[in-house]
């Protein structure tokens, strides 16, 4: 009798090992190493018995395109974020730290489907019926025909879901309580969510029902489990927020159906989430206009303008070596902003503990924000406030010139909106609007920026005198 293979599958990120370890040559995490079956499960070696093929219809590339046909939430943040609603057939995987609030987004979602005649079931495997309930009366929503469900086993799921009228939209809380009988091992591991995965995939492509599956995340804020899942799933969604903030942030990090860059922005209250349509105005409610360090940062997410404070703190230390903290930006770019006004600028900070912030827990990533993190380094320094109703925006080369960044009529248009009059923008912008050149400065180069700063500050020393 041919002797039992068995394989070791790491539970952080599915490398397959030949025998046991303690850490993960794929990861580095320790004691993530589980000993599987291969002969069950997705990714399961060949049976006994091969199975036939069977010849598939082969197409050509010319054709008619169907648009793939959504269903709005009527939410307008979960739309955006979406691209216009769920696609039917689609799946879509919504990941987020533990009580972000991603049950209570869905719950939400599910009853405003409800209410417009939709088919939705919600299947919970990780809180009873009666839990379910609870919230559901706490966000106003038990009045609706959003079907429960407490169940973690696959094939009663699906059989489930195949009973009645065909779903329009099936949510599945989580996917790491999924355990399937064709799989040996125990419920979250790598086989069990790859397997549960795949068979809610196959039924929503066959029958047309949208599904949205929670997945858990790991301390490093991905997805747990295989990456593969997110490679499987047509969107994937993260719900983001900081416990300290009321807010919460939707983000599409893929979408095979519409962007990948858009956000929607929700504030947690007690009764729910609620969508926030202008963000600038909740980043920028408790602004100091007359506090030295802040810059106005006029970003974009998405096609969505958004204008957030860039605060920072340059105070002496008394330490060989400085400290350089950031919170909501890059630490990199930081250390190359520093390295540049100091080689280009004569800024000189190496004695100095640089702290940087950005404001209500709000996180940039695009380069857009040098100009801003600059200036409000520079202020920090020189111990004088920026222009209360000015905005920046311009990446900073190494060679302390200052580039343009796309989209900058949007910009410079939700910056008027909110009463900003000024902005400070590289020059050669592209989609300039006409008309209103003197509301701007066009700066070339980082020290030009410098010596504006330092040129504002004895202005005022002059006006101070002169009183």
């Amino acid at each position: 009798m041919a002797k039992a293979r068995t394989q070791f599958v790491c539970q952080n990120c599915g490398t397959v090992h030949t025998r046991w370890a303690g850490k993960c040559d794929g990861c580095g995490e320790w004691n993530t190493i589980v000993e599987e079956d291969p002969m069950g499960g997705i990714g399961a070696g060949p049976g006994k018995v091969p199975k036939k093929g069977r010849p598939v219809t082969l197409t050509s590339l010319s054709g008619e395109i169907e648009e793939a046909p959504r269903i709005p939430t009527g939410m307008a943040e979960l739309d955006r974020a979406t691209g216009g609603g769920f696609v039917r057939g689609s799946a879509v995987l919504i990941g987020g730290d533990p009580g972000i609030g991603k049950s209570t987004l869905l719950m939400q979602a599910a009853a405003a489907l409800s209410r417009k005649g939709r088919r939705v079931i919600y299947v919970s495997g990780e809180e009873a019926v009666a839990q379910v309930r609870l919230r559901a009366q706490r966000l106003q929503a038990a009045e609706t025909d959003v079907l429960l469900a407490a169940e973690t086993n696959v094939e009663d799921i699906l059989a489930t879901l195949a009973e009645g009228k065909r779903p329009d939209l099936v949510i599945i809380d989580s996917i790491q309580t999924l355990w399937s009988d064709t799989a040996d091992s125990a419920p979250g591991t790598v086989t069990q969510v790859r397997t549960g995965v795949q068979a809610m995939i196959r039924f929503a492509k066959q029958t047309g029902a949208t599904m949205v599956l929670v997945g858990h995340v790991t301390k490093d804020g991905q997805i747990a489990g295989p990456r593969v899942v997110e490679h499987m799933v047509d969107a994937v969604l993260y719900f983001e927020g900081d416990r300290g903030h009321h807010y919460r942030i939707l983000r599409t990090v893929k979408n095979r159906f519409g962007p990948t860059d858009e956000i929607g922005v929700f504030e947690m209250s007690d009764s729910g989430l609620r969508e926030v349509a202008n963000p600038s105005e909740l980043f920028l409610g408790e602004r100091n206009e007359k506090a030295p360090g802040a810059a106005v940062f006029a970003g974009m997410e998405g096609t969505r303008p958004v204008l957030v404070e860039v605060q920072a703190l340059v105070a002496q230390t008394s330490l060989g070596t400085p400290r350089r903290a950031v919170v909501g930006w890059d630490s990199s770019r930081l250390s190359m902003i520093l390295a540049v006004l100091e080689a280009h600028c004569g800024v000189r900070l190496g004695s100095h503990d640089v702290y940087l912030n950005v404001a209500g827990g709000y996180r940039i990533s695009e380069p857009a924000a040098d100009m801003a993190v600059a200036s409000a380094l520079v202020s920090s320094l020189a111990g004088l406030a920026l222009p209360a109703d000015c905005v920046y925006f311009g990446e900073v080369s190494l060679s302390g010139a200052v580039r343009p960044v796309a989209h900058t009529a949007q910009r410079l248009k939700e910056a008027e909106k909110l009463g900003f009059a000024r902005a400070v923008l590289p020059s050669a912008s592209p989609d300039l609007p006409k008309g209103t050149a003197g509301r701007w400065s066009e700066i070339e180069s980082l020290p030009d920026l410098v010596a504006r700063i330092a040129g504002s500050r004895v202005r005022a020393v002059e006006e101070m005198d002169g009183n």
